[in-house]
């Protein structure tokens, strides 16, 4: 197994998940395998940075509060944290989200291979109503942010690990940058995501060697509150991804941005959608539901991509790429602390 020290970075936005981000540190501070810092990083949000400072003032699991160094989102909230961390393993927890006792012992086994780069788990979903509704289809998990029916099993090389339940080493950053602002999620707007399929791609590039996978057994149990479990959010969600998608694609090329997409499209979710008209025809509940959220979750898809295509060769679809800085320990706050660092490299659409 491998020594290196593992920085956890959890990214917070709003106090409505003030006791969802306890249990999310938690969880950290009781792994198998200790990580040796958790960073908290607050994205411009004053009176949670001020509370969380209190909070961990004092803590012995090496607590540490800061604040969002870069423009709002999650994206630059985690380049604040990798900027931040002191070991040489970074990984990312989400904030309403718990994970397991051997969560970061699994993602260091898989760096006793040099070559790894990146190694991302296995996220399941707490429903808020206790079950999933019966019409959500397994292979749409990704929209409340969880692993999806279609992923291989076991430890596995993949192009891109999933980033709320993610590790990279740090030296990933250096060689690649950070992960992109203005692809990801910006607070409570349009729920896009996408950062870090871009991220892993530029990776992947920039080290040709370099090895990328995810092991199930890595697992973290990720909140679905009850908006998320609406139909509504389910077909909003889908055609941000699309949107999404588009920006990537134009950036790295169809090809790559889209290559894990066309076995999914082509043969994932058409397997699901004969699934679900089986158990509709056996009467089973919710079958008639799955097969057409499948299909109205790729026309939404599908729409939101031909949009952000038509947009990204509008030129509406230029990012930052940052290059995270190292913040000194001082910048640990219980007060905020003006952002610094260098500024953004810009990546422009192609």
């Amino acid at each position: 197994m491998s020594h290196l020290d593992i920085s956890v970075v959890i990214c917070v936005y709003t106090e409505d998940r003030w006791e969802d981000i306890l249990a999310a540190v938690g969880s950290v501070g009781r792994q198998s395998r200790p990580a040796a810092e958790t960073l908290l990083v607050v994205d411009h949000n004053p009176a949670l940075l001020e509370r969380l400072g209190k909070e961990y003032k004092n803590d012995r699991q090496e607590v540490r509060v800061l604040a969002n160094a870069g423009p709002r989102g999650l994206s630059a909230g985690r380049n604040t944290g990798i900027a931040a961390a002191r070991g040489e393993i970074v990984a990312f927890l989400d904030d309403d989200a718990v994970a397991e006792r051997d969560w970061l012992r699994y993602f260091a086994e898989g760096y006793a291979d040099p070559r790894v780069m990146a190694v991302g788990g296995r996220t399941l979903p707490a429903w808020a109503s206790g079950r999933r509704p019966d019409w959500f289809p397994e292979e749409f998990d990704w929209v409340v942010g969880c692993t999806y029916k279609g992923l291989p099993p076991g430890r596995v090389r993949v192009r891109n690990v999933l980033g709320g339940n993610a590790s990279f080493r740090k030296s990933a950053f250096d060689a690649a940058g950070g992960f992109a602002t203005g692809i990801g999620r910006d607070g409570d707007k349009r729920p896009l995501g996408c950062e870090e399929t871009e991220l892993c791609i530029r990776l992947t590039r920039a080290l040709p060697d370099a090895v990328l996978l995810i092991d199930d057994r890595s697992v973290i149990h990720h909140k679905v509150p009850a908006v998320r479990e609406r139909f509504g959010y389910f077909r909003t969600r889908a055609y941000a991804e699309g949107l999404s998608k588009a920006l990537v694609a134009r950036s790295v090329g169809a090809g790559k941005g889209l290559e894990s997409e066309r076995r999914y499209t082509t043969r994932i979710l058409p397997a699901g959608v004969a699934r679900g008209l089986r158990d509709a025809a056996l009467g089973r509940p919710g079958g008639a539901g799955r097969a057409g959220a499948i299909v109205a979750g790729v026309a939404a898809a599908a729409g939101g991509y031909v949009l952000g295509s038509v947009r990204a060769r509008r030129g509406g679809g230029a990012f930052s790429v940052p290059v995270p800085v190292l913040i000194p320990a001082r910048a640990s706050v219980p007060g905020p602390r003006p952002a610094s660092g260098r500024p953004p490299v810009r990546g422009e659409t192609r």
